[in-house]
């Protein structure tokens, strides 16, 4: 198997895995319907952290999504911005940015 074709699975088993991380969050902030007060407070303190951890997952499968339309075009492990090659090294860790590290550090500068 090819390292993109690797990545590419990577990619697409961790998107099936923050699919179903995010119908089960929907599935609990769904299911609360309790009528005592300190319930429901604590309740919606889960619901936040929930709302949190779906929002992230959302943003994670974006990312994702990019990714995959990237390896699509064959522009996968090119920096959008300068156009370098985005180091495999990097690729391991962080196997959807878009940016090699220098203009990955550049923008966090922004």
């Amino acid at each position: 198997m090819t390292r993109i074709a690797e990545r590419r699975k990577a990619l697409t088993d961790r998107m099936a895995e923050l699919r179903g991380r995010l119908h089960e969050i929907e599935g609990e902030l769904e299911s609360h319907h309790t009528r005592d007060w300190e319930d429901l407070a604590v309740e919606r303190e889960e619901d936040e952290v929930l709302e949190h951890m779906g929002t992230s997952g959302q943003a994670e499968i974006r990312m994702i999504e990019a990714a995959l339309k990237r390896m699509d075009d064959e522009e996968y492990g090119t920096c959008v911005k300068c156009g370098d090659e985005i180091l495999p090294e990097r690729l391991d860790v962080l196997p959807y940015t878009p940016f090699c590290r220098t203009c990955a550090g550049a923008k966090a500068v922004d």
